[in-house]
């Protein structure tokens, strides 16, 4: 798996309002360009990741570990 850092946070210093958030990793893009030769369609191309605010003071922090093949992620810490 690669690890790469979507820079700086989305919504910093100041509470995330409750809501339901999406942000879409485009992952066939991200490993074509670090030199993977994917097929077209590529298996996983742009995975979108639905996830729910529901305390605005908590830390959220939705790691994506992902290959080409499969991904997978949680809360965060």
């Amino acid at each position: 798996m690669r690890r790469g850092s979507p820079g700086p946070p989305l919504i910093g210093g100041r509470p995330v309002p409750i809501a339901v958030y999406e942000l879409r990793f485009a992952l066939g893009d991200y490993h074509r360009r670090v030199g993977l030769a994917l097929p077209r369609p590529a298996f996983l191309d742009v995975v979108p990741l639905r996830f729910g605010v529901a305390e605005p003071e908590a830390h959220y922090h939705p790691p994506l570990a992902a290959t080409p093949w499969s991904f997978q992620t949680y809360r965060g810490s």
